[in-house]
């Protein structure tokens, strides 16, 4: 990287998608009180925004069945954390959307038995369930760099960033594809019929002031229409959910096929069709070991938010071979050392992923974790 978009690094924003996007291809049911445990212990770490859970058909996708449980818990005994953290929940259609707001307002009234999962604030005051809010700046979006000297490099890229949100917030996030391959046998819809879609969903959502997510998937390569997605189709759909309202767009890699020439050329499309990069998140798997040259050719182009995953967990259920998503601990880690800061604690996120690896009994996939982890044992 250049010295001056180093510079120009200091604030990013990494979007924790382990509990939804990470679990949601592991072939063993996975019970409500481990999720609810995951979300608790990456609520402690300094991420901002967490992925929590998915109101998809659990035939579907099964690993899902129990998203209304965490959402129920999230609003009657929010984790503690350093500061408020958005809870996101994934949206098919309408009728996941009436279901995440029937659980959603069903909620209004804690439990009557604390939760073991306990309440930041005074345990004598009943938790007040979050509205889904705007962040402040939604009106004007918010500078992508910080507003610190830009000469000046973070003293520490562990120190808590500054949050955006005033308190606890749930948010949905609604996907669509860049394939009308991908989008048919992902939703049994034509490109166009999806879109219609994310525009009702997008209008009920904003009428009950929640702030939503979009996802376009398969927007560097397609498991049945190979690694060659028009990045002009691209731009268009993100264009096009900026437009009906969506907050955020995030461009996913789901197959993990992009390169640093195809991730550049794509980025360069999207400012080209007035896409702002302050709008746009990059969602990279590492199915081919390029997530994380594709985050740092993000970086140079002005992306300022990242999703990822503790422990590289993932995978897509439409996507054969697609491995995981770039692990939250190697994502970090190489964002650090390029002078990012993040306010993410990454050996808290390296012993969750060593945690939570072991409790679905598969391999921990992030480097760095493993890493950190026997640097931390030497050391003690």
């Amino acid at each position: 990287m250049s010295t001056t978009s180093r510079r120009r690094a200091e604030e990013v924003r990494v979007v924790e998608v382990g509990p939804r996007d990470g679990l949601q291809n592991e072939k063993t049911s996975i019970p409500l009180r481990t999720k609810l445990e995951l979300i608790r212990r990456l609520s402690k770490t300094g991420v901002r925004d967490i992925e929590a859970g998915s109101f998809v058909s659990p035939k579907w996708v099964p690993q899902m069945e129990n998203s209304a449980g965490v959402l129920n818990d999230l609003l009657g005994h929010p984790p503690s954390s350093p500061f408020p953290i958005a809870y996101n929940f994934l949206i098919p259609n309408i009728k996941g959307l009436q279901k995440f707001l029937a659980g959603k307002e069903g909620a209004s009234e804690p439990d009557s038995e604390p939760a073991p999962i306990t309440s930041p604030q005074d345990p004598n005051t009943p938790p007040t369930p979050p509205p889904s809010p705007k962040r402040d700046g939604d009106d004007e979006p918010a500078p992508i760099t910080s507003t610190e000297d830009p000469n000046e490099m973070p003293s520490d890229p562990n120190e808590p960033l500054k949050s955006s949100i005033q308190k606890h917030a749930v948010e949905i996030s609604l996907f669509t594809a860049a394939t009308e391959a991908f989008s048919r046998a992902n939703t049994n819809r034509t490109i166009a019929e999806s879109l219609e879609e994310c525009k009702a969903i997008v209008s009920l959502a904003k009428s009950k002031d929640i702030r939503v997510r979009g996802y376009v998937s398969v927007a560097l390569g397609c498991p049945y229409e190979g690694p060659d997605v028009a990045p002009s189709k691209v731009a268009e759909i993100t264009a096009s959910l900026l437009e009906m309202g969506v907050d955020e767009v995030s461009v996913a890699d789901t197959t993990g096929m992009g390169t640093a020439l195809k991730t550049q050329e794509l980025l360069k499309t999207l400012v080209a069709a007035g896409v702002s990069t302050k709008d746009i998140a990059l969602h990279l798997h590492d199915t081919f070991g390029q997530a994380l040259v594709n985050a740092v050719v993000g970086l140079e182009h002005g992306v300022r938010t990242f999703d990822s995953s503790v422990a590289g967990l993932g995978g897509c259920p439409f996507s054969k071979g697609a491995t995981g998503n770039v692990a939250t601990e190697d994502l970090v880690h190489c964002l650090h050392g390029l002078g990012a800061r993040t306010g993410v604690d990454v050996e808290k996120v390296a012993k969750i992923g060593a945690w939570i690896s072991k409790e679905l009994g598969r391999e921990n996939d992030s480097r760095a974790g493993k890493a950190l982890l026997a640097r931390m044992k030497a050391g003690s």
